[in-house]
C-alpha cells in the first residue's frame, strides 16, 4: 500500500547498522492534526538511507511511503517504510501565518462600494 504525506522534517537520526548486510535510518516527521500536530516515525532501509542527507531538520518533506506490518513473538509490528522524500511543493502550506488566518483571494473581484438601490422592496407580499 502507498501513502504520501507532507509535514516539517522534525527530527533525523544516524543510520544504524542492523547486521552486516541490513541498515535502516529513522526520521520523524511532525504532521499538522487541528490543535495537536502529530510526530509520526518512519523508517528508511538498505541503500534509501541516504535519502534524508539531502534535507536538514526544519524543512518541509513530502514522504512517500508503505505501511508494513508483521507477527514476531505474539506481538504485531508496524513500520511506515519510506521510498522516497522530496522538497514539498511551492503550493503547500509553508506559510509561517498559521492556517486559521489565512484568506482566500478576493472570491467577489467585480464588487464595488456601491450600495444597492434605496426601493429594494421585491417582497411578493
Amino acid at each position: 500500500m502507498a501513502f504520501e504525506v507532507e509535514g516539517k522534517l522534525h527530527r533525523v537520526f544516524a543510520t544504524e547498522q542492523k547486521t552486516a548486510t541490513f541498515q535502516a535510518r529513522e526520521f520523524v516527521l511532525e504532521v499538522p492534526d487541528g490543535n495537536y500536530p502529530q510526530l509520526i516515525k518512519f523508517q528508511a532501509v538498505q541503500d534509501r538511507c541516504g535519502m534524508l542527507d539531502n534535507f536538514n531538520e526544519g524543512d518541509m518533506v513530502k514522504v512517500s511511503f508503505d505501511l508494513r506490518g508483521r507477527e514476531w513473538n505474539g506481538k504485531y509490528l508496524t513500520n511506515l517504510n519510506a521510498w522516497r522524500i522530496e522538497a514539498a511543493s511551492s503550493s503547500s502550506n509553508t506559510s509561517s501565518v498559521p492556517a486559521d488566518e489565512q484568506f482566500p483571494a478576493d472570491p467577489f473581484p467585480d464588487y464595488n462600494d456601491t450600495p444597492p438601490p434605496a426601493n429594494t422592496d421585491d417582497l411578493p407580499f
